[in-house]
């Protein structure tokens, strides 16, 4: 993990949100925005980490008790994150509909436009924020028989404008086969490569069929 120093100025947190909004941020380095600093021995990233996991059991179970402990915080910067917990319960965010959240490969088969029937090879590109919720879902290109071009620029121009944080890429094959081709995989590695430039992580590259799904992150090529 890099050191906060050792990031460029313009992908630090605080200058993202500035840039981005605070939904294109991790919950790291949302944490690591509130409270700005680490202390001598632990940069604010590790301490920032350290504050995500206990977030994981639950918020409810985080106390300024419990913040104190945590090495690095203190009661300055405990103080600051239990504010902003009782500031979000008494100001909650009204909405209509429940975002989609994508944790899992089959998260995002709902999504998928019932490519997986589709006599044509269509590449689709879902958008999420910084909590994995869906911003946007888009059929990128459709290609003839069993075949699509796909470029980076296609994929990330959407990504870019929605401000997203990370995306994951599906497309269909036609033939029935959940292998990858040589070429999909050379998508993968070019669209993996593009987002660490970007900061947009492509965290997942789905193959469908018919018959099933493959997850190229669960085959370990992301």
């Amino acid at each position: 993990m890099k050191k906060m120093k050792q990031l460029p100025e313009h992908d630090r947190p605080r200058e993202r949100i500035r840039r981005l909004g605070p939904g294109a941020l991790s919950d790291r380095d949302l944490i690591a925005a509130i409270i700005g600093r680490g202390i001598p021995g632990r940069d604010v990233l590790v301490v920032a980490g350290d504050i995500e996991k206990e977030l994981s059991s639950g918020r409810e179970h985080l106390t300024y008790e419990k913040l104190e402990e945590i090495q690095g915080v203190g009661p300055t910067k405990a103080a600051q994150i239990s504010a902003c917990f009782e500031l979000s319960r008494r100001y909650p965010v009204k909405e209509e509909v429940a975002a989609h959240k994508i944790s899992r490969p089959e998260d995002a088969l709902p999504l998928l436009h019932g490519i997986s029937n589709k006599k044509q090879e269509y590449f689709i590109c879902i958008t999420m924020n910084g909590a994995g919720e869906v911003i946007g879902n888009r059929i990128i290109t459709v290609g003839l028989l069993n075949h699509s071009l796909v470029h980076p620029r296609e994929v990330f121009a959407d990504a870019i404008t929605d401000r997203a944080a990370s995306i994951i890429c599906v497309h269909n094959h036609p033939s029935g086969t959940l292998e990858p081709s040589p070429q999909d995989l050379e998508v993968t590695r070019q669209l993996t490569e593009a987002g660490a430039i970007l900061g947009i992580r492509l965290l997942d590259h789905l193959i469908v069929t018919k018959d099933g799904h493959l997850s190229m992150k669960e085959r370990g090529y992301i």
